[in-house]
């Protein structure tokens, strides 16, 4: 499925408006200057005018802010000392490498994550933005698409409850609020009339809407298929299929900043014809 993802490319993302600038900064590398030679060093010609010693190189490497929000394990996420890690983190890293620029990630909240691009505290924003090629008033712009997902349904163990029952509106559904289940379910379930809107449970994230299906409060949770392994490991669900919502992930920056755009497709590109991407997803457990 990886490489089905590197033709599409595709601009995204909405809210508020942008203006090219940049909260970025610089960082100067080490560089060793000529030595000066002694006031008493013989040289060949004694009677020529000194020159000057020349003067140190100064190397400038670019140093782009990300702001990453709402923490998604195996994608990003932060540690105890709140270094970043993480299927994107890593690869982002592999991309600034590549294209000779340098990283700086902060946490972001989710809510803020957009206007904090457009007010140029941060860069490049990564957080649970599904890219929307359709947007028409899009502030924001998305690099290319680095990952396609769908949505997994989950029931509990033994449950008699089949995907055709979700989408039919026989089953009492729990998601994340906010998420690409939310909106498929309301879209195509809810407005056409097939399940009623009682039937839809939303939760602040995916780990309560969990908790409501081991009680039996709920008959299937539908989230992420990405997320759904990590989250269901060790416990009594089954995955019973997957709805097709044909997610595009990448990353988001400002409208005009063509020349940061630029550099990180074609980091990503390199990135997915190298070893290095199969090395980050077995590492991160991407499947």
């Amino acid at each position: 499925m990886h490489k089905k993802i590197l033709s599409v490319c595709i601009i995204a993302l909405a809210i508020l408006a942008a203006a090219f600038a940049g909260c970025t900064g610089t960082q100067p590398s080490a560089a060793t200057a000529t030595p000066t030679p002694a006031p008493d060093a013989v040289t060949e010609n004694p009677t020529a005018a000194p020159t000057a010693a020349p003067t140190a190189a100064v190397v400038e490497k670019t140093v782009y802010i990300v702001g990453i929000g709402n923490e998604h394990t195996p994608y990003f996420y932060f540690d105890k000392e709140g270094n970043a890690h993480g299927f994107t983190v890593d690869g982002a890293k592999w991309v600034a490498e590549d294209q000779g620029f340098e990283l700086e990630f902060r946490q972001t909240a989710w809510d803020e994550i957009i206007p904090a691009l457009l007010a140029k505290t941060i860069d490049i924003a990564i957080s649970d933005m599904t890219i929307n090629p359709e947007s028409a008033d899009a502030k924001a712009s998305s690099t290319d698409v680095y990952w396609l997902t769908g949505q997994d349904v989950v029931v509990k163990n033994g449950s008699a409850i089949t995907l055709d029952d979700v989408k039919t509106g026989k089953a009492r559904i729990a998601t994340q609020k906010g998420c690409t289940a939310d909106t498929w379910i309301k879209t195509d379930l809810i407005e056409p009339g097939i399940l009623d809107e009682s039937k839809l449970v939303l939760y602040d994230s995916f780990g309560p809407a969990l908790d409501a299906l081991e009680k039996g409060s709920v008959d299937a949770a539908m989230y992420y298929k990405p997320l759904v392994a990590k989250s269901i490991e060790g416990r009594n669900f089954d995955v019973i299929g997957t709805i097709d919502t044909e997610e595009f992930f990448g990353l988001a920056i400002r409208n005009g900043d063509t020349e940061l755009l630029e550099k990180i497709n074609a980091g990503h590109m390199n990135l997915q014809n190298h070893t290095r991407w199969e090395e980050l997803m077995a590492k991160h457990e991407i499947q």
